[in-house]
């Protein structure tokens, strides 16, 4: 049961990063490349305290491990492809110092629990820059059918991750993913024109 339920969250994840890629080299979404990078820091921290943490194989926490390459992969497609808005501003360039900070902790003080949670927290703050240019923009740049597939992933990952960290970060991913979900239909419902990709 297990080892179906982690190649159902990798094939989801694939699917995601396969769609995901697409729309940006098309530029059909236009991603926070600050958000996605930040993402990447911190799904690598993360995965680090997880296993340091105590006796646990990647696949105990196959949506951590999944989400990276996910997030390493989409960065790199971003950067290379994405449009000039996704790019950092000042806000974003001090949620990346946040992110430096917390992996010289981990790295000088080897609190690995400590750390790990807090990256989640960092991983929350890594939403904030798609959600601040979403409300000032009034325009939702992302994908319903990605986002949506994203939620489902943490859910599906329940069942089959070990340990009390790979659960707070499940839970912390649904959180993030519900909530950016339920922006993109506020904007959707307020500007009744845009249709989802």
């Amino acid at each position: 049961m297990k080892e179906t339920l982690n190649y159902l969250v990798s094939a989801i994840n694939l699917g995601v990063l396969l769609r995901y890629c697409w729309l940006i080299y098309f530029r059909k979404i236009t991603p926070s490349l600050a958000m996605w990078i930040f993402f990447f820091i911190a799904v690598m921290l993360s995965m680090a305290t997880y296993l340091a943490s105590d006796n646990y194989s990647w696949t105990d926490n196959i949506l951590n491990t999944t989400d990276l390459f996910l997030a390493g992969t989409v960065s790199a497609f971003i950067l290379l492809f994405g449009k000039k808005e996704s790019r950092f501003n000042k806000f974003d360039f001090g949620c990346l110092v946040s992110v430096i900070v917390l992996v010289l902790f981990w790295i000088f003080s080897k609190e690995h629990f400590i750390s790990n949670i807090a990256t989640q927290i960092i991983l929350i703050i890594a939403y904030i820059p798609v959600i601040k240019r979403m409300i000032v923009s009034k325009e939702n740049s992302e994908s319903f059918t990605i986002w949506i597939a994203m939620f489902m992933a943490p859910f599906i990952s329940i069942f089959c991750s070990e340990g009390i960290l790979a659960s707070i970060y499940l839970f912390r991913a649904m959180f993030c993913t519900g909530l950016l979900l339920s922006l993109m239909v506020w904007i959707k419902i307020n500007n009744n024109k845009i249709a989802i990709k």
